[in-house]
């Protein structure tokens, strides 16, 4: 099956409705695609494991996160921000 469509401004293509509907993928689906030896794009839907994410690993925040050392609470951290340049001229926390 060869389906030609036009790829917009922003990089984007619809999937065909035979395709979604081969694929199963609805509304908020994540799909996979993949550049095969030969040169040629596979798609498929991603499974529920994160299968998108898995060749590429995790992304910025997941390694991130749970790596925090410093135990400040958000009234702290707010009041390192540079507020004069804003307007604003304090805060109160209650």
């Amino acid at each position: 099956m060869s389906i030609t469509h036009t790829l917009t401004s922003k990089g984007q293509v619809t999937i065909p409705k035979r395709i979604r509907e081969t694929l199963g993928l609805r509304p908020g689906s994540q799909v996979a695609f993949e550049v095969n030896d030969r040169g040629a794009i596979e798609i498929r839907k991603a499974g529920k494991d994160g299968g998108a994410k898995r060749a590429r690993g995790k992304d910025r925040f997941e390694r991130a996160r749970g790596r925090a050392t410093v135990k400040w609470s958000t009234e702290e951290l707010m009041r390192l921000l540079p507020f004069q340049h804003s307007g604003i001229r304090s805060l109160e926390f209650t």
